[in-house]
């Protein structure tokens, strides 16, 4: 069916909330779907609006994204179209293509609007220069402006084209993490077993010294673990590809038994971990395993930072219409200077674990894009020496107003 069409697109101009401003070019026919005023997301059919507003998330905090797959009611048929996106001075460009180079159609479209730009420029100079003075000095001054002006264009014009080139190196680079990740998790899955292994069946009769290094080799084969599987869930993530199981779900119950497993590690650091809920909290539709691993590294990470003979406190509370999750310590807390990045793939802090543990420095960043992806937000309050607060935000969407099962933050 899409044959010659292979290359077309439409392309339109959105505010950042992704209200259609105007159409910039339409080759497919589907410009009455969206006309000013309208959002961009009626371009999706309804099988894929979830997707379709995940696209938009993801242009609105990353400012460039490429090659979502999204499905579009094209020629009476459901037909697989490329969406891709970049910010441009008043708002986004949204362009929806057959082929997956959207990204060149993209960079067509931004070069017309600078040009657009250069020329609009170029003729208030002109109207300026003509005003009150001498030929020669509105020649002079039409020059100067028409030469600033040339710099400009052409310095927006080859940023814009750095943008759109970091963005798919990006793209390229969260594919090969994935890729390492997932080759290296299966030899690194031996290495831990045949170490467990040893350590419970011929452990006792090994003398001291050999028991050491093989409870090195399987701590050292647990922590890389653990880092390939945070690896895998970042590439999938910054890729756009965190699919979401959407269950009706008890949070509170959630809540409860990761609290309930974490007091153990808890404990052998002598910290106490306690939990409060409110009763009034209704079912939610919910994606249980990702938010028992936001949960999971919240709880962890807050012993991993926690003095010895401290505690540490779980609430879950209604405000509003939100869940809102509240997971507070009493140990070193963070600098306020470092606070911001806390949440950025790699980062770290000043601050050093208590008690040894080691850490990825992937753990808050999957946390916030998982709670991202649940519409939701994730904060964070702390004082050197007093302890650090951070807190979940979950909009309540019940399981008996949940349209879909399932939902998919990125391409598919």
């Amino acid at each position: 069916m899409i044959g010659s069409n292979t290359g077309k697109g439409i392309a339109v101009l959105c505010d950042a909330e992704g209200i259609v401003q105007s159409i910039v070019r339409d080759e497919l026919d589907l410009a009455s779907r969206v006309p000013p005023g309208a959002s961009v997301l009626r371009l999706a059919d309804p099988v894929d609006e979830e997707k379709a507003r995940q696209f938009l998330l993801a242009l609105q905090s990353r400012k460039a994204t490429f090659d979502w797959e999204i499905t579009v009611r094209w020629q009476g048929e459901l037909t697989p179209l490329h969406f891709a996106g970049g910010q441009v001075e008043s708002g986004f460009l949204v362009v929806t293509a057959l082929s997956r180079d959207s990204l060149a159609l993209v960079n067509e479209e931004l070069m017309r609007i600078n040009n657009e730009q250069t020329n609009a420029l170029r003729s208030t100079a002109k109207e300026l220069a003509a005003l009150g003075r001498s030929r020669p000095e509105r020649d002079g001054l039409f020059d100067k402006l028409t030469r600033v002006n040339n710099d400009l264009a052409n310095l927006q014009r080859e940023l814009a084209k750095k943008n759109f080139e970091l963005a798919k190196l990006n793209e390229q680079k969260n594919l090969f993490l994935g890729i390492a990740a997932h080759d290296l998790r299966s030899p690194l899955g031996v290495i831990l077993t045949y170490s467990e292994f040893l350590e419970a069946e011929i452990g006792p009769t090994l003398t001291v010294e050999s028991r050491a290094f093989v409870s090195i080799i399987k701590d050292t084969s647990e922590f890389l673990l653990r880092l390939i599987d945070d690896l895998l869930d970042v590439s999938q993530i910054e890729s756009g590809k965190l699919n979401l199981n959407l269950q009706p779900t008890s949070l509170t119950e959630l809540v409860s038994r990761s609290v309930a497993l974490n007091r153990l590690l808890a404990e052998k650091k002598q910290i106490r971990m306690v939990f409060a809920a409110d009763a009034t909290l209704p079912t939610l539709l919910i994606d249980p395993g990702k938010l028992d691993q936001v949960l999971y590294n919240l709880l962890t990470n807050a012993v991993k930072f926690s003095y010895p003979h401290t505690e540490i406190s779980v609430r879950l509370t209604r405000e509003s219409e939100h869940a809102v999750i509240t997971v507070t310590d009493h140990g070193q807390g963070i600098p306020a200077d470092e606070l911001e990045k806390l949440f950025k793939p790699f980062s770290r802090t000043r601050v050093r674990s208590t008690g040894g543990e080691a850490s990825t420095g992937l753990g808050l960043s999957i946390v916030h894009r998982i709670v991202e992806g649940h519409h939701g937000t994730v904060s964070v309050k702390s004082m050197v020496g007093k302890g650090s607060s951070f807190q979940v935000r979950l909009p309540l969407i019940e399981a008996a107003k949940g349209a879909n099962s399932s939902s998919c933050y990125g391409p598919g």
